[in-house]
């Protein structure tokens, strides 16, 4: 079903069944290492599979006419490594474990800080103490005061007020975003098994979010949060956060509300909230002569 290297196939529903296990039981927690995160953005980063000796697989993908390779479950033997380098020249979303060995082998390796997720302690989400959190509760208790919400969980009967939200949100984009993936999100949200809740306000959809678990179940990466956004809905972000993080089962301790892409605002944003820490990713190339990187001691994962 899965072609082997160097032939390669489409990313399909019909891979779930095989792909979903195996992301799954990765340690890591790396946001874009889920069956629906790569299913979801396959034609945005223009994904492919192909099958390696030893049942690994390597994900190959294209933005714009930069050629990349991804390896999530494992390295394969230098041979087959030095071919995808080769072939592709970049390997993204390299976890800290692999990038040690790979720096070990004389591979350059170079931080990804825009692709770091952010990681956040369930309980500071739900309860916002202290002066950090000070402004984040002002805006929570600003919407609770002038807004009567309800929620629900997001079940397929509101797959539809879930869409009147994203067509909403899309209205105030300048550029698509991540709208398409969002729009097919929510119209396979049963079949991806991706779970979340929905806000409505005097009957009115406003929010809503939808993630999945990550890192073997120690923690729930949120994969979507949209919201309509009005003068007389401020603080619908803040508060659709503290409120989800508040029916999370207590099993999830830590939240990932994956990277910030490079954008400034949305680094900003995702730093006024405190993080605990990353789940930090690398690029590796072929080494060209210059210096290789010299990477610390990799710690345990915070979810071992």
């Amino acid at each position: 079903m899965i072609a082997e290297y160097p032939d390669s196939t489409e990313l399909s529903l019909d891979l779930r069944p095989i792909l979903h296990p195996k992301f799954q039981a990765l340690p890591e927690g790396i946001s874009e290492f889920t069956f629906a995160n790569i299913y979801l953005f396959r034609h945005t980063h223009n994904y492919r599979l192909s099958r390696l000796p030893n049942e690994l697989l390597v994900i190959s993908g294209q933005d714009a006419d930069n050629p990349f390779f991804m390896l999530p479950f494992g390295l394969p033997e230098e041979k087959f490594l030095r071919e995808l380098f080769g072939q592709y020249g970049l390997m993204k979303a390299v976890s800290q474990s692999q990038a040690v060995v790979l720096s070990e082998r004389g591979y350059s390796i170079a931080e990804d800080r825009n692709n770091f997720d952010y990681l956040y302690a369930r309980e500071q989400l739900v309860h916002l103490t202290g002066r950090k959190f000070h402004r984040k509760k002002n805006l929570v208790n600003v919407f609770i005061r002038n807004n009567r919400c309800q929620a629900k969980p997001l079940l397929e009967e509101y797959t539809d007020d879930a869409l009147e939200v994203l067509e909403q949100w899309k209205i105030q984009l300048t550029e698509p975003g991540d709208y398409l993936a969002a729009r097919e999100a929510l119209q396979k949200m049963w079949v991806l098994q991706l779970c979340g809740g929905i806000f409505y306000i005097e009957g009115r959809p406003v929010a809503y979010c939808l993630g999945e678990e990550l890192a073997q179940g120690k923690c729930f990466a949120i994969h979507f949060e949209k919201a309509v956004v009005e003068e007389k809905y401020t603080g619908i972000y803040q508060f659709i956060n503290q409120a989800f993080a508040a029916v999370l089962p207590e099993k999830y301790e830590i939240i990932n509300r994956e990277q910030d892409l490079g954008s400034l605002g949305l680094r900003q944003a995702k730093e006024s909230y405190s993080p605990i820490g990353f789940v930090k990713k690398y690029k590796a190339f072929m080494n060209n002569g210059a210096k290789v990187a010299t990477l610390p001691s990799i710690s345990l994962s915070l979810f071992l």
